[in-house]
C-alpha cells in the first residue's frame, strides 16, 4: 500500500445517495489529500460522478450490487446481500486496499460488516457506538449510544476503555476521566450492572471518578461517560429532540422583535453549536479490529468530507493499535 491514506466509501448509504456521498467524496478527494474509492452500483454512482470536475483527484468507483436498508436484520442482509456496498467496502478494508471505511447507511449493517471481516479487539465482546453528542462538552465520549441494549459489566469495562484510549489519541486528553452513568453520584447508587461495572472499573488502574449523573453531562465532569446501549440510545434522541425544540422556541420568541434573517442565523449558529456529531462527520465503530466511521443518514456534502478527515485522523495516530494494546492489558488486570 502507498503512502497515501486511502477510505473506501460506501457510495450507497444515506437518505441522498448516491448523489449526496459522491458530492462529499470529491469535496474529500479535492480538500484531504486522501484517495477516494466510491463503492457502490456503479452505473448510478458513475452518472453522479460525472457532474463533477474530478479532473486529476485521486477518486474511483468500485462497483457492488444493491445496499442494506435501516429495516433490514444485519445478520440476516450480511447474507443475503453479500455484493452489498457496505460490505464490499468494508472487504476492501478486510483485503488492505483501503485503511478505512466510511458509511452514513444502515448503522447495524455497518457494524455487523464490520464485525464479521474486520472482526473484534481481543477482549470485547461486543462492538459499540459513541462520542460526543453535548454541544457544551464537546470532548466527551459518551458510550454506548444504542448498539448494546443489554450489556453486561464486563462490557461497560471494555467500553470504558475504548472511550479512554479514543480520548487520549483523538482528543488528546492526557489521562481521561472515566464515570459511570447512574441515578446518583453516591457509590451505593444504581443498579446491578452500574455497580458491578464501577467495582470493575475501581480496579483497572484507569483514571475512574464513579458514578456521573445526567445533569454532569452538560459540565463535562467526566471525559468518557459509559452506559448500556439502551440508555445512551434515550439519552442522544433526548440531547437531539431539545436541541431541535429549543431553535423553534427560539426562533418563536424572537419573531416580530429582530429581522427574521437575523432570528434563523442565531437559531442556525446555535444548532451547529450543539450538533457535535455532524461536526466531526460521524464516530468509529469502537471495538472493531479496523476503522470503520458511521455517521448520520442526513449527512450533507460536508459531513462526508469531514468524516474522512476523522478516519484520517483514526489511521494516522495509529488508533486500533493502541486499542489492541490497552484492551487485553487492562482485561488480563481484572481477570487476575
Amino acid at each position: 500500500m502507498s503512502d497515501q491514506i486511502t477510505i473506501a466509501i460506501d457510495a450507497m448509504g444515506g437518505d441522498h445517495a448516491p448523489s449526496v456521498p459522491v458530492e462529499g467524496a470529491v469535496l474529500a478527494a479535492r480538500n484531504t489529500q486522501t484517495k477516494i474509492l466510491l463503492v457502490g452500483d456503479q452505473g448510478p454512482v458513475e452518472t453522479e460522478l460525472e457532474k463533477h470536475d474530478t479532473e486529476g483527484l485521486p477518486i474511483s468507483v468500485i462497483g457492488s450490487e444493491g445496499k442494506i436498508e435501516d429495516s433490514e436484520a444485519p445478520a440476516l442482509a450480511l447474507r443475503q446481500k453479500p455484493r452489498s456496498s457496505v460490505l464490499v467496502a468494508t472487504g476492501l478494508v478486510k483485503a488492505g486496499i483501503a485503511d478505512a471505511i466510511i458509511s452514513m447507511g444502515s448503522t447495524g449493517g455497518t457494524m455487523a460488516a464490520a464485525v464479521v471481516l474486520l472482526g473484534t479487539i481481543k477482549g470485547i465482546e461486543r462492538p459499540a457506538i459513541g462520542g460526543p453528542i453535548v454541544g457544551s462538552a464537546p470532548n466527551q465520549t459518551i458510550v454506548d449510544l444504542g448498539s448494546n441494549i443489554d450489556c453486561k459489566p464486563s462490557q461497560l469495562l471494555g467500553f470504558g476503555i475504548l472511550g479512554s484510549v479514543f480520548s487520549k489519541v483523538l482528543l488528546k486528553i492526557n489521562d481521561p476521566k472515566i464515570g459511570v452513568l447512574s441515578v446518583g453520584s453516591e457509590q451505593n447508587k444504581g443498579n446491578s450492572l452500574t455497580k458491578e461495572a464501577s467495582t470493575l472499573f475501581s480496579k483497572s488502574g484507569l483514571n475512574f471518578i464513579g458514578n456521573v449523573e445526567g445533569n454532569d453531562l452538560a459540565k463535562g465532569t467526566a471525559d468518557v461517560v459509559v452506559c448500556d446501549g439502551f440508555v445512551g440510545n434515550v439519552l442522544l434522541k433526548l440531547v437531539e429532540g431539545i436541541g431541535t425544540e429549543l431553535g423553534l422556541q427560539l426562533q418563536s420568541a424572537l419573531l416580530n422583535k429582530m429581522p427574521l434573517e437575523d432570528i434563523r442565523g442565531i437559531v442556525q449558529e446555535l444548532h451547529s453549536k450543539n450538533n457535535v456529531v455532524d461536526s466531526r462527520g460521524g464516530g468509529p465503530v469502537f471495538g472493531v479490529d479496523g476503522v470503520s466511521i458511521v455517521g448520520h443518514g442526513s449527512a450533507s456534502p460536508g459531513t462526508f468530507e469531514r468524516a474522512v478527515r476523522l478516519a484520517k485522523m483514526c489511521v494516522e495516530t495509529k488508533l486500533i493499535e493502541e486499542m489492541n494494546e490497552q484492551v487485553p492489558r487492562i482485561m488480563e488486570l481484572i481477570a487476575d
